[in-house]
């Protein structure tokens, strides 16, 4: 019964506060704010600078990488017609994962205390707050930890030459995903294309949570009946 009284103030630091919310959690999630103030995720100023990236960010790290990574597979011998196909199949390759994280992983389905303030931490906040521009992309810090464990992965499934330029392809469609998701977010689009991934995205948080797990492409949820 406590869990279920328990309040979240605004006014204080939020992140550690959320776990308290118990069973009730989910249904407080979903009922968002849509304002584009960004709560205080920490009392320590340190750990807050690490909770909030401008868009553009993604940008001017994460290109460089796929960048360089693409160019380790050009100087082991590779063409550039093969270079670009794995590159595009490394583009391909993300779309799953991006389908992935988002079903399985961020949106888990949490009561604990340490489960909620975990959830709430890499994405929860995100359907709280989903007109938060500074919490909309993935932080640089989050973005690393993920980068390695999936370099690691690359490295068990793919040869030493072709490893960089499908990983490079795959941090390519990465950056694709955060643009778009801040635009489908933030941007009016007037074309039909835009405007269907906006009307897409929108209806995953404010219709049905449960589906719509893609951003870049709605072509997982239509694989796996997701298709809101």
């Amino acid at each position: 019964m406590a869990a279920q009284k328990f309040t979240v103030d605004f006014n204080k630091p939020v992140v550690f506060q959320v776990g308290h919310l118990g069973e009730t959690y989910q249904e407080w999630l979903h009922q968002p704010i849509l304002t584009e103030e960004s709560p205080r995720f920490f009392e320590s100023d340190f750990l807050e600078f690490f909770t909030r990236t401008v868009w553009w960010a993604v940008l001017a790290i994460w290109l460089p990488v796929a960048f360089w990574c693409i160019s380790m597979s050009i100087s082991m011998g590779h063409t550039l017609p093969r270079i670009a196909l794995l590159v595009g199949l490394g583009m391909f390759v993300w779309t799953f994962l991006e389908y992935c994280l988002h079903r399985f992983l961020f949106h888990v389905e949490t009561k604990s205390y340490w489960g909620n303030t975990m959830h709430y931490l890499f994405h929860g906040c995100h359907h709280k707050h989903p007109m938060d521009g500074l919490r909309l992309v993935i932080p640089p810090a989050e973005a690393a930890v993920l980068t390695i464990l999936f370099w690691y992965l690359y490295k068990l499934l793919f040869t030493p030459s072709t490893r960089p330029a499908l990983f490079g392809g795959s941090l390519i469609g990465y950056v694709m995903y955060d643009v778009i998701h801040y635009y489908v977010h933030h941007g009016q689009p007037t074309k039909q294309v835009p405007k269907s991934l906006k009307k897409y995205h929108l209806n995953h948080h404010f219709r049905i949570q449960n589906k719509g797990f893609g951003v870049t492409w709605a072509f997982w949820d239509r694989v796996f009946g997701t298709f809101p």
